[in-house]
């Protein structure tokens, strides 16, 4: 039960912070049909965390916490891709308030696929926190572990699509799902500057 629990807090603590992952799940529970259309993206980016939590456990944190290189490469790669994402979403504008407009599946997928492989803060605190914590715990114990870190994960991005979905049978107007539009992609470079500042610390 201790496993469990860890597992739970841990894993809800590292994803519960707005970044670019949890904001484009829900812009596109926004900004797609219906919740259905907008699944795509939230099973991508569930599986993406899923492949990761497993590999961290596995041992992956040990490989990436001892090479300063490869954390440089994961924080250069990550900058570049934020600030193509945020022009993106930026200029996206009412676009996707039309059906027709909105973001194919494919596209979806690519996108997620990005957001969370290449979001460099993902994969530290990934790796580097649950990895290590997983340390702790062998056997039943850190498969239950494992289970409950990947269980919060879906949980969360399945909340944060059907949210994004549920604003939009508000009618709430599109002006306001416009301005969502745009602080998500102010909040996006501000992650990327950030980012940048810290590479040269």
């Amino acid at each position: 039960m201790e496993a469990v629990l860890h597992g739970i807090m841990l894993a809800f603590g590292l994803i519960l912070p707005l970044g670019a992952q949890n904001v484009f799940v829900f812009t596109q529970g926004v900004t797609q049909p219906s919740l259905l259309r907008a699944l795509p993206a939230m099973i991508t980016a569930a599986i993406c965390d899923t492949v990761l939590i497993v590999l961290a456990i596995l041992g992956l944190s040990l490989i990436v916490l001892q090479f300063e290189w490869l954390r440089f490469v994961l924080l250069a790669g990550g900058i570049l891709f934020l600030g193509y994402m945020g022009k993106v979403i930026w200029f996206s504008g009412a676009a996707n308030m039309d059906r027709a407009e909105a973001m194919p599946l494919k596209k979806q997928i690519v996108f997620a696929l990005s957001v969370s492989l290449l979001n460099p803060h993902a994969l530290l605190d990934t790796i580097g926190v649950i990895g290590t914590s997983a340390v702790k715990y062998s056997g039943h114990e850190q498969l239950l572990f494992t289970f409950a870190c990947v269980s919060a994960s879906w949980i969360w991005f399945f909340g944060l699509a059907t949210a994004g979905s549920t604003m939009k049978k508000m009618r709430i107007s599109n002006r306001i799902f416009i301005m969502i539009n745009k602080c998500s992609a102010l909040f996006i470079w501000g992650t990327a500057v950030y980012l940048l500042i810290s590479l040269f610390k």
